[in-house]
Order: C-alpha cells, then sequence, then structure tokens
C-alpha cells in the first residue's frame, strides 16, 4: 500500500513539474584568476550552449543576459559642497552592500529584453546590485548613479548590451575584462535565459579571484602580523632613502 502511494506521489509530481524545455550549459575559460605582482587585468571567456527539449517556440527570440559580480562590501557615499571657499562633506547615504566589481553583458539592450519584475526578483541591472537601505536623504538615487558613474569610469562597472554573440540561439559567448584593481574572493557568474522579457532558465557558476606569490605573502602579513609588516615597511624606506642619499653622493663625487 505505501508503495502505491508512493508511485502516484512521483507521477503526480512529474505532471504537475515537467522538464524545463530549454537549459544552460555553460563553460568557463577559467575558474580562478591568479593576481600577481606584475597582474594588469584579465579577460575571461564565457561561453555555452542551451539544450532543449523540443524545438523552439517561434513567438519571441531567445534572449541571453550574463553578470559577473565581485565580493559585496559596505560603503558610503558622500556629497561634497563648497562653504566659504571650502569643501566639505554635507550629506552622505549610506550603502549597505554593493559589489567591488559588476558587469552586465546582454544580447539586446537590456530594458527591452528583460521585464522590471524579473529585474526586482533577480537583482541583475547594476542598480538593482546596489542594496542601500535606511537612508533619509531625499535624492538618494541621485547618489546612487553616482557612485555608479564613478565605478564605470574606473572599468569596476561595466555594461556590455550587445556584447553576447548567440548564434541561431543555440551557442553564446561573451568575454568579460577584469580591471587591475580587482578585490580578492568569489566572482559570481550567473547566466539568464529570457523570453519576451520572462526568465526561463538560469545558472551560476563562480570564479575565485586570488593573491599568489609575493603578493599573497605580503597580504598574508599585513592582515596577519601588522607589526612586523610595520617594521619591514619602515627598514624599505630606511633603506631606499640611504640607497638615494648614496646614489647622489656618487653621482657628486
Amino acid at each position: 500500500m505505501i508503495r502505491t502511494w508512493a508511485a502516484l506521489l512521483a507521477l503526480l509530481l512529474a505532471v504537475v513539474a515537467p522538464a524545463r524545455a530549454e537549459e544552460i550549459v555553460l563553460g568557463l575559460s577559467s575558474d580562478e584568476v591568479a593576481i600577481t605582482a606584475t597582474f594588469d587585468g584579465s579577460d575571461i571567456l564565457i561561453f555555452g550552449a542551451v539544450k532543449r527539449a523540443a524545438p523552439a517556440p517561434q513567438p519571441a527570440p531567445l534572449q541571453v543576459i550574463i553578470t559577473v559580480s565581485g565580493p559585496q562590501e559596505p560603503l558610503t557615499v558622500r556629497e561634497a559642497e563648497r562653504r566659504l571657499g571650502i569643501w566639505v562633506n554635507s550629506r552622505a547615504v549610506r550603502v549597505d552592500a554593493a559589489p567591488t566589481f559588476y558587469a552586465v553583458a546582454t544580447t539586446g539592450p537590456l530594458d527591452r529584453i528583460l521585464r522590471d519584475t524579473e529585474d526586482l526578483r533577480h537583482s541583475i541591472s547594476i542598480p538593482r546590485a546596489i542594496r542601500a537601505i535606511g537612508n533619509d536623504v531625499g535624492n538618494r538615487e541621485d547618489f546612487l548613479d553616482a557612485l555608479i558613474r564613478i565605478r564605470e569610469q574606473e572599468g569596476s562597472y561595466q555594461i556590455l548590451e550587445g556584447g553576447v554573440d548567440f548564434e541561431q540561439e543555440t551557442l553564446f559567448r561573451t568575454e568579460i575584462g577584469l580591471p587591475a584593481n580587482l578585490t580578492e574572493g568569489d566572482y559570481v557568474t550567473r547566466i539568464f535565459l529570457t523570453r519576451d522579457g520572462r526568465i526561463v532558465d538560469s545558472y551560476e557558476a563562480s570564479i575565485y579571484v586570488r593573491k599568489v606569490g609575493l603578493e599573497r605573502w605580503l597580504f598574508a602579513l599585513a592582515q596577519e602580523q601588522p607589526f612586523l609588516y610595520g617594521l619591514m615597511a619602515l627598514a624599505i624606506a630606511i633603506a631606499a632613502g640611504w640607497g638615494a642619499s648614496a646614489g647622489f653622493r656618487a653621482l657628486r663625487g
């Protein structure tokens, strides 16, 4: 009797939750980025395919959105005003969490291939990826726009509309450029398939960014032994000053 009920339950679940018609099969050129003393940025190739259980629907074309998000951190965005000839901080907005790096690559204009309700649910666009709560400033959006604009100029935030190549709605690929000033940690890569603005499937993977070699040793020393790190920095500064002084004396002589 128990086996009969279990079989009926399994059959009911199979009817209620059929297999997805379109799924993502993802690949990464690398799942790890090493930061060395000579690191000046890197490119990550993200590619994949759409696996189908049935022919693709015809009314609306399939679209692809790819995001890469760096570690989250809290920060304060301040507004400076000139008072009596001096620039001073006046108002500020506290951001609960903002990605240190964020890139959005798409097959088309984001506002056309993604509905606002889906963006709100999955936090895909850059403004949605930033969480600012508990602020009484009336023009909070202006502060967030300024933060986004500054980080776009630095290359830390990127909007690559049309940056995803999508061949016959089956194979997709894009390249994301990572700047030199990367923060160590997990970089979450998300891929979304959308049709008529609605998300039909999603996939998530991680790229680990870490310091190696001398950079790793210095970082660990500064975090774990700050006193020794300070003494070493002082000794290097003294040695550099003495070396420069000796070089000038040699040139004069």
